[in-house]
């Protein structure tokens, strides 16, 4: 059995629904026999000292919330040498869906307390004269990253369907900006500087809500997926997204991937970067020309995986 358990419960996340389904998680443990206490958190900083605590004394962190704060706190737990586990919360689940975690609170604290033990990478993603941040999932600019604004604000849709209806509103308002992606210091890819809808740099197939954005992506092969979506006619946008939700939006010509440990992107304005459900610190906006450099940490974090999960 996996545990003892500190879970750090994010009052805010989903609209409230963390503290919502709290009560069904800890009844799986208690049914378990599992030893666990609940943390809440008042902020990112303050989740963060949860952690240390936690993990001095050999608790299993758990993020119960939504991916932003997921995301977050996976590089917390992989500086502390911790073990982590999730229970879904939020509106996107997408770190939770990677994993191979049921969606329903109750049944994601019984993988907890019974699920298999696997490692998988992180991101370290940093701008010039700013302390590197560590993120889980993805990177991301232009239209996800200014959708992602939009949908945080929301306080009309509550579920998934909050980020392509955000996507559509972001799209009414989007002027082109010209990207330079340089994949692992081999210089620029093909184009040179090249105008686009997004780049997104992926350690996970998942964004926005079950988005396939990333087909190949794989958390435990050391390598970063590269999806750059030049730019095109609105209605080709449209396109993509009515795809992106089984990945089939990479046939389309528009879509290109790339692979690659390490990326730098700059855009020529500013604009907002992302990085699993939230605004990238000193990021947001990334001022124009600035170098937003990415890499991937092989193998940095233990978690707690569904047994369905495909990791090593």
């Amino acid at each position: 059995m996996n545990g003892p358990f500190c879970l750090v419960v994010n009052p805010s996340a989903g609209g409230g629904r963390a503290l919502r389904v709290l009560p069904a998680a800890t009844a799986a443990l208690d049914q378990a026999g599992a030893a666990y206490q609940v943390s809440q958190s008042a902020s990112l900083d303050h989740a963060r000292e949860l952690v240390d605590s936690a993990a001095r004394r050999g608790d299993v962190v758990v993020a119960v919330g939504g991916d932003g704060m997921a995301g977050a706190l996976a590089g917390a737990v992989a500086g502390a040498g911790g073990m982590y586990g999730i229970v879904p919360a939020g509106r996107g689940n997408d770190f939770a869906r990677a994993l191979g975690l049921p969606r329903a609170a109750a049944d994601a604290a019984r993988v907890l307390a019974g699920g298999q033990v696997t490692t998988m990478d992180l991101i370290g993603v940093g701008v010039p004269g700013q302390p590197e941040s560590i993120v889980a999932l993805s990177v991301y600019l232009g239209l996800p990253s200014i959708a992602g604004e939009i949908a945080n604000r929301s306080r009309l849709l509550r579920g998934p369907m909050v980020y392509p209806v955000a996507a559509l509103r972001a799209l009414a308002r989007w002027k082109p900006a010209a990207f330079r992606v340089d994949p692992g210091g081999r210089g620029p890819i093909p184009g040179g500087d090249f105008a686009a809808y997004a780049v997104v740099i992926a350690n996970c197939a998942y964004f926005g809500g079950g988005m396939k954005v990333a087909p190949p992506a794989q958390m435990d092969d050391g390598i970063l997926d590269i999806i750059t979506m030049r730019h095109s006619s609105r209605l080709a946008f449209i396109r993509v997204l009515l795809k992106i939700k089984d990945g089939t939006h990479v046939t389309l010509p528009q879509i290109s991937l790339d692979r690659a440990a390490e990326v730098t992107v700059t855009v020529d304005r500013a604009m907002p970067a992302a990085a699993d459900g939230e605004a990238l610190p000193g990021a947001s906006p990334l001022p124009a020309g600035t170098p937003l450099r990415i890499r991937a940490l092989p193998r940095a974090l233990r978690v707690i995986a569904g047994r369905g999960h495909s990791g090593p």
